[in-house]
């Protein structure tokens, strides 16, 4: 029957207690003695009716106080031992200070502190440096980013100054250099890397640096700062180095881009006079070869044309040599024949009489209407006037060689 139910003992409590009407605070040597009470009853101990332990009570709980103490103590040298090394790190093993070792990702056992102590080095993380300037924030988000002009500026070997920023990638390649043998790596490299640019931009001109040499001093910044690097053992490693930007100074930045302006138009100035030599001189180069063709087809033909007369000259010479008087007269003949070829009159050769003179009239007319019309031609009327007094005169001559012809045969 629950002690609340009607017909319950309302006297007692759920446990069987005695109920009291009137609860106060608990008594705080009571609680403390029945704890010593359970504690030893743990050990093995037993209670004595006035609550005091016997002789065997004390043997029992200091065993199990160093059993305790024994389990406490196995597992901190356990936990002390193990080490849990990440992939991305390396343990350094100091024993007693100094080191004995360098442990690699994985779960290893070491001896216990204060024999020996494991450094955890993370060894995976890049690392940056910044030469010039510094970011004030995420790149994503648009960040500006401020000069230090003391690491900017840096002189050149032709004297001027120019304002240079890099940004250096790097990473911890031993972790036992990196730890002691320089007191603050990371400071070091700062200045390693302020005194290669240094040292490489001063021994470059301007133009150099501004221009196409970005490249090549990129690469000798990055082997002078490895090269202190390891000399000075600092167990870093440069992972790269990115020229951000190269320029001259502030004040005198709007006379400096007059001068790049100058320089791009003398630029595209000598691009298109290369252009027009280029346009010109194959011109001029066909032009002399088509001349030199054309000079040595000539030469060519005058020295044919001539060998040719002189093999003819020859022939004739053997011909005249044989008959003189036939060759004589045959080449008076050839000779007149060329000679009134050209001529628009035809002699006629009368026998027992003058010679008859023939002006064809149609090829008169024809030349005449194939003369250009412009300028210096006569009209149409003109040139039929000129026909007809041209065929009058022509009649009247032929009418008269007629007549003395009739006359000399009656005789």
């Amino acid at each position: 029957m629950a002690w609340n139910e009607p017909g319950g003992s309302k006297d007692k409590d759920p446990w069987g207690n005695k109920r009291k009407d009137e609860q106060g605070p608990p008594d705080l040597d009571e609680v403390v003695r029945k704890m010593q009470d359970k504690l030893g009853g743990l050990f093995g101990g037993k209670k004595s009716g006035g609550g005091t332990e016997g002789p065997s009570s004390g043997k029992g709980g200091a065993a199990g106080i160093g059993v305790i103490l024994a389990v406490v103590l196995a597992g901190w040298l356990i936990y002390d031992m193990a080490h849990i090394i990440q992939p991305a790190e390396q343990g350094v093993v100091l024993r007693f200070g100094k080191y004995v070792d360098t442990i690699q990702p994985g779960l290893t056992f070491r001896l216990p502190r204060p024999i020996e102590r494991v450094e955890r080095v993370d060894v995976a993380r890049n690392r940056d440096v910044l030469i010039g300037y510094r970011s004030a924030g995420s790149s994503r988000a648009g960040s500006k980013s401020s000069t230090v002009a003391n690491e900017a500026l840096m002189l050149t070997r032709d004297e001027n100054i120019v304002d240079v920023r890099f940004a250096i990638q790097y990473n911890i390649k031993s972790s036992s250099e990196y730890l002691f043998k320089v007191r603050d790596p990371d400071q070091t490299l700062r200045e390693a890397a302020e005194s290669a640019i240094r040292e490489v931009v001063g021994k470059s001109d301007m133009d150099f640096v501004l221009k196409e040499g970005r490249s090549d001093i990129v690469s000798g910044v990055e082997n002078r700062i490895q090269q202190i690097l390891d000399n000075y053992e600092s167990g870093l490693m440069v992972i790269s180095v990115n020229m951000q930007d190269a320029q001259p100074p502030e004040q005198v930045q709007h006379a400096f881009d007059d001068a790049v302006k100058a320089r791009e138009d003398q630029q595209r100035l000598i691009n298109e006079s290369e252009a027009y030599s280029n346009d010109i001189l194959p011109r001029a180069r066909g032009a002399a070869a088509r001349q030199i063709e054309e000079a040595s087809g000539y030469k060519e033909q005058v020295v044919a044309q001539a060998e040719g007369e002189a093999a003819r000259f020859k022939s004739i010479l053997t011909e005249y040599t044989r008959a003189p008087e036939v060759t004589r007269q045959r080449l008076y003949l050839e000779t007149m024949e060329q000679v009134l070829s050209n001529s628009s009159k035809v002699m006629v050769d009368v026998e027992g009489g003058n010679n008859l003179m023939y002006l064809p009239l149609d090829r008169l007319m024809q030349e005449n209407m194939s003369a250009p019309s412009a300028g210096f031609s006569p009209g149409l009327s003109e040139l039929e006037a000129q026909a007809g007094s041209a065929a009058r005169s022509a009649q009247q001559f032929i009418q008269r060689e007629r007549d003395s012809l009739r006359s000399r045969e009656r005789r």
